[in-house]
């Protein structure tokens, strides 16, 4: 197992603020002047490929009845849960318009259900809109299907109804054990419900267990992250993603009720960041990258070993070659090489819907240049290396003279022990796979273009 060495001086110079790359060219790049009609006719082209790509389907559920002060996803406080029927119809009804548009020989490989939270959903909506999609799409019989789930919202019941639809993945959201933590920012849950959680799941046959953690939240400390890192490490999930807090209030109106002067400092965050990555390869985790780990055995690492890894909307992905078709407010289509939103509030997405037409509120087809960048950035985020004579012979061009200026911009990382650049290849060392978004802003063209507002890398 390949450790990853953390220099915390180099980590200093480098944390600036940057994109998180779950697509390229990123999501402030959409244009609202694409539109439906685009869309149908990049789906069109689609169809006529000699192998069109499978479908893998996303679903978005933005309702949440209680919420999380560090929260910046696209939600919907409420606890009237009679709102869940009139989504599930126009749910129903954008699969359709969409379906009809892919060949029938198209199967989905992969459905993912995300939020808000799918479990504002009780088991009987949850079975309707899944027997919505068995009906609407052709779904794979090994199709993988993942769910993200709010333990405190799921009992063992759902759990069984959830293996009974074919669910072989979920992920739980945790953040931190520490009940001071859990209180300031408005998510109590004890460590005895998440295990029995995680319990009941692995009894009931789920495959594979993500959490997800987060580091840089209110009265965080050392000391207390470490405990936190003990029960994780304790119930041993296959998967973990330890993200970084970003506090944006002024863009996430939840974060205005966390007091700044709670968060730990630069310095605290650096060696909560530390402690976590040596207490997490100790137990056996392996850094996928972008605050990513998996056990020795798990399906992203085979992926990764095998090059096919790929990052989208949801984090990294073992399904490279699929079409990303996202239903529901806020969800995101990645078909071919273009990009597609669905409206932000659900105003104007039942309008779009009630009028009969998808609700494509913006997005972007890549150029050639786009396409060449987005290929570059998504072997170093995905393998932290890229092979320069296999690249150009794909993209019948010399790498050297095409990314001239790159190239030497690469020579400060270069020199501090980041990468290293060969005329055969890019190769990210250990001390620059928690830099990967810094290298790979290098190959972002749309950098500095807008004054946009982004994460800081560490």
């Amino acid at each position: 197992m390949e450790i990853i060495e953390f220099d915390s001086e180099l980590i200093r110079k480098y944390d600036i603020a940057g994109p998180r790359y779950t697509s390229y060219p990123t999501a402030p790049q959409f244009s609202e002047e694409f539109d439906e009609g685009i869309l149908l006719e990049i789906i069109d082209k689609t169809n006529r490929e000699m192998i069109p790509s499978s479908l893998s389907l996303y679903v978005h559920i933005p309702f949440c009845d209680t919420i999380c002060y560090y929260c910046a996803c696209n939600k919907i406080i409420t606890k009237d849960h009679s709102r869940v029927g009139p989504y599930l119809l126009l749910l129903k009804q954008e699969m359709e318009m969409i379906s009809q548009r892919f060949d029938p020989d198209r199967s989905v490989s992969q459905i993912h259900l995300g939020g808000g939270t799918p479990t504002f959903f009780d088991d009987n909506q949850l079975q309707q809109l899944m027997d919505m999609i068995e009906d609407i799409f052709t779904v794979s019989p090994d199709c993988e299907k993942s769910i993200e789930l709010d333990p405190r919202k799921i009992s063992d019941e759902s759990i069984v109804l959830l293996t009974r639809l074919g669910f072989n993945r979920i992920s739980l959201g945790v953040q931190d054990f520490d009940l001071q933590v859990q209180k300031a920012v408005n998510r109590v849950q004890s460590f005895q419900l998440v295990k029995d959680r995680l319990n009941a799941a692995r009894f009931h046959g789920i495959k594979s267990i993500n959490m997800d953690l987060i580091y840089g939240l209110p009265l965080q400390t050392v000391e207390s992250f470490h405990q936190t890192l003990e029960k994780v490490i304790e119930l041993k999930p296959d998967r973990l993603s330890v993200f970084n807090y970003a506090h944006l209030p002024e863009r996430f109106k939840p974060q205005r009720r966390i007091n700044p002067e709670d968060l730990p400092s630069p310095e605290q965050k650096l060696d909560i960041l530390n402690l976590c990555i040596r207490m997490l390869q100790q137990a056996g985790y392996v850094y996928i990258g972008m605050d990513h780990f998996a056990l020795e055995g798990d399906s992203m690492l085979t992926a990764q070993h095998e090059g096919t890894l790929q990052r989208n909307f949801q984090g990294y992905s073992t399904h490279a070659q699929s079409d990303l078709v996202g239903i529901g407010v806020s969800a995101i289509s990645n078909i071919c090489d273009s990009y597609s939103q669905n409206p932000t509030t659900m105003e104007a997405y039942q309008a779009a819907i009630q009028q009969n037409r998808l609700p494509v509120f913006r997005g972007m087809t890549m150029s050639l240049d786009d396409r060449i960048r987005q290929a570059v950035i998504s072997q170093l985020i995905c393998h932290f290396k890229l092979d320069i004579a296999q690249f150009e012979k794909q993209w019948k061009l010399s790498f050297k003279k095409y990314f001239s200026a790159e190239v030497e911009a690469l020579v400060n990382f270069e020199a501090d022990g980041l990468l290293r650049v060969s005329e055969a290849e890019i190769k990210i060392s250990q001390q620059g796979r928690l830099l990967v978004r810094n290298i790979c802003m290098v190959f972002d063209a749309y950098i500095g273009k807008k004054n946009i507002q982004y994460s800081r890398a560490i």
